[in-house]
């Protein structure tokens, strides 16, 4: 039974409503919204369509305005004169599938022959290969962030429902107008042939844009490329960065507790449901302070492990597995200003429970067949002075798994966290941290070495090699059954 829901848990996450949820309410991995002073980005679906895409294009033509065209590779190849004059005249060209069906529901390797085809055709038709990639729907799935290249995705700021004709023009101009501004990303369609969109709906579309792009005239307001936002936008963000390294030298600093914007309120209320429902789901039990860690036991089924003192951890051999409640690990990085002090935060929370945990492992009835304390951790520099032992995860399904889900915590959770995870996106790698029996038993006494030890050394060793601070969490071995939430510590 645990096995089955483990896979209905890794099918509905990690597969479909994780990489949905973290792309278009966090913005990992996807372009939604730009920093322009006077730029907004139009793009368009579906087409080209050979009734509609040529009305468009002599609009665009006639105000001056540059637009980027998600195109249906299917409908690339039956209007390649459309594909040509989409380019000729300075547009920006981008990939919507070969044809409009949704990744959630294709394999990897079906969304990648989509991406190839479209690319293919588009490039034989203008010399270029596209750059930028839109799902249908805007939906990914995990395959997507590691199976693009150099493919970024863009999704939108803003959508207005254009595929049905039953708007209208008027009440589709009215609501483009209420969302015109600098460096919004509109979502419209040039097509009305796909699943659920109305044949005759572009129309309509046209007559609403031909009054926004006049509005857009007026306000000195620019019609640019998809190409053109994100550059706008890079540089913004750069001279942004500039400015918060400058009065952090100054001794300004920022004030982390400040309030966060609704989407990550969102992400992080849904990261908080799914941590109940995995504590449900899988017995986890409490440790400690009953806030900061819980645990099971359960046994260990990958590679073996040769640990300090000639001893071995072998499949099927008993763990304590060990999980961070994110509540306490979201609070921590309101509470922290640098990356060093939430390093020294988790550390301390985890010297501070090693000894419940101990007390714990005593008194569990079968408690003496356990062999190890267990958890997953991407950031594990200063775990070595509490008693650790780091190993390398098996590469598979579950390391790369893992991976990409630390690295949306750390986005969350961290200060900085999106600065770091672009900046050390090569070397933030999960690892295996294991404790071996007798080494946890002595926290038990905390007048012990290891005690000591443990409270002279981390937070030094932290502050001299840590980048974050640890995190840990759970798996079991090459098929786990683990906590896709709070089984990370960060």
């Amino acid at each position: 039974m645990e096995i089955i829901l483990w896979i209905g848990f890794y099918f509905l996450t990690f597969y479909a409503f994780l990489p949905a949820l973290v792309s278009r309410l966090f913005g990992y991995r996807v372009f939604m919204k730009g920093s322009s002073k006077d730029g907004v980005a139009l793009t368009f679906d579906d087409g080209p369509d050979p009734e509609y895409t040529p009305q468009l294009l002599d609009l665009l033509k006639e105000h001056g305005a540059k637009a980027t065209f998600f195109v249906v590779g299917k409908n690339a190849e039956l209007h390649p004169e459309l594909i040509a004059r989409i380019h000729e005249e300075g547009h920006i060209l981008g990939i919507h599938n070969y044809v409009h069906h949704m990744n959630w529901f294709m394999r990897p390797s079906t969304v990648k022959r989509h991406i190839r085809q479209t690319s293919d055709v588009i490039e034989r038709i203008t010399g270029h290969k596209p750059m930028y990639y839109r799902p249908p729907w805007g939906i990914v799935n995990v395959f997507d962030y590691a199976k693009l290249g150099h493919l970024q995705i863009v999704l939108w700021t803003s959508l207005f429902g254009d595929w049905k004709k039953r708007i209208g023009a008027d009440k589709l101009y009215a609501r483009m107008k209420r969302k015109l501004g600098p460096g919004q990303v509109f979502l419209l369609h040039d097509c009305g042939t796909t699943l659920g969109a109305d044949r005759e709906a572009p129309a309509n579309t046209i007559a609403a844009l031909s009054r926004i792009l006049e509005d857009g005239r007026k306000r000195a307001l620019r019609f640019i490329g998809i190409d053109e936002m994100i550059a706008a936008t890079e540089k913004a963000n750069k001279r942004r960065k500039n400015a918060e390294v400058e009065k952090m030298a100054e001794g300004e600093g920022t004030d982390n507790k400040a309030k966060i914007g609704l989407p990550k309120r969102i992400v992080v209320s849904l990261w908080m449901a799914w941590e109940k429902l995995f504590h449900v789901a899988f017995r986890l039990k409490p440790v400690g302070d009953q806030r900061s860690f819980n645990y099971r036991i359960r046994k260990y089924a990958g590679p073996t492990l040769r640990l300090r003192g000639d001893r071995e951890l072998k499949s099927g051999d008993r763990i304590m597995e060990i999980h961070f409640e994110n509540q306490m690990l979201f609070d921590f990085g309101r509470k922290s200003k640098t990356s060093l002090q939430l390093a020294i935060r988790i550390i301390r929370s985890i010297e501070k429970t090693l000894p419940d945990m101990a007390k714990e492992l005593a008194v569990l009835p079968d408690g003496d067949r356990v062999k190890a304390l267990y958890g997953v951790s991407m950031i594990h520099r200063g775990s070595e002075s509490l008693g650790f032992e780091t190993f390398d995860l098996p590469k598979g399904l579950f390391s790369w798994s893992t991976n990409l889900y630390l690295r949306f915590m750390i986005r969350v959770i961290h200060p900085s966290g999106k600065d770091r995870v672009q900046e050390h996106a090569e070397t933030l790698h999960p690892r295996m941290l294991i404790m071996e029996r007798d080494t946890l038993l002595k926290w038990a006494d905390e007048t012990r070495s290891p005690r000591r030890a443990g409270r002279d050394r981390s937070a030094g060793q932290v502050a001299a090699a840590s980048a974050f601070g640890a995190e840990a969490g759970g798996q079991e071995g090459a098929s786990p059954a683990r906590d896709s939430s709070p089984g990370e510590w960060a």
